[in-house]
């Protein structure tokens, strides 16, 4: 594995041992930073199942401003490390070691990421639980995008009121879906970060 593109091109990345991880390969990491382009730089990306931290090293690489990376595997947490400090990138990261659905159920709900980036093991239904999950909370800023990487075997319909697939795109065994924000959710959220800039006794910040 390694780097494609950005100040860290052409680095290797170390890979998690065993075969418990399922690291996306670089025709899929391309085609993926291809379609997202120069929104990347200065953005931020929740990298959920993260792995060896493939996808979030590569945004931190393209220009990211910050990178979480969620991960309960002890190795691959190790791994995502080592990676970090290999490419000198640890000040624009976070690593938890930890469940998914707990960090997930502990977000504070004002946190916002630009990007989401959902690689869970396969055929365990996982994708749908943390899509349905962040559904429930999205996390997401007013125009950001959840990526979904699955096999094409395990995509089915998923009832997401704030949630809305806007596109799918395939590469061989691996199927990228898009989700944004429904326009209400949006609507919703536009209404929220308003009031938060609000003083208490209701007059605007300057």
């Amino acid at each position: 594995m390694r780097i494609i593109s950005g100040s860290a091109k052409g680095r290797k990345l170390a890979s998690v041992p065993g075969t418990g991880t399922r690291p996306i390969t670089d025709r899929v990491k391309g085609a993926l930073f291809n379609i997202l382009g120069g929104q990347i730089e200065d953005a931020t990306l929740l990298d959920l199942f993260a792995g060896t931290g493939s996808v979030g090293l590569e945004a931190l690489s393209r220009g990211a401003r910050h990178v979480v990376f969620v991960e309960r595997g002890h190795r691959a947490v190790e791994t995502i490390r080592r990676n970090l400090a290999t490419l000198a990138f640890q000040e624009r990261a976070e690593v938890i070691h930890g469940d998914v659905f707990h960090y997930l159920k502990q977000a504070p709900s004002e946190r916002r990421f630009d990007y989401v980036y959902v690689a869970p093991p396969q055929y365990q239904g996982l994708w749908a639980r943390t899509l349905l999950a962040l559904n429930e909370k999205p996390l997401l800023t007013e125009d950001g995008l959840i990526i979904v990487q699955i096999h094409p075997k395990e995509f089915r319909e998923l009832a997401t009121s704030n949630l809305r697939l806007l596109r799918q795109r395939r590469y061989g065994s691996t199927l990228l879906c898009f989700y944004a924000l429904s326009e209400q959710a949006a609507t919703e959220h536009v209404s929220s970060s308003q009031t938060l800039l609000e003083e208490p006794d209701g007059s605007e910040q300057r």
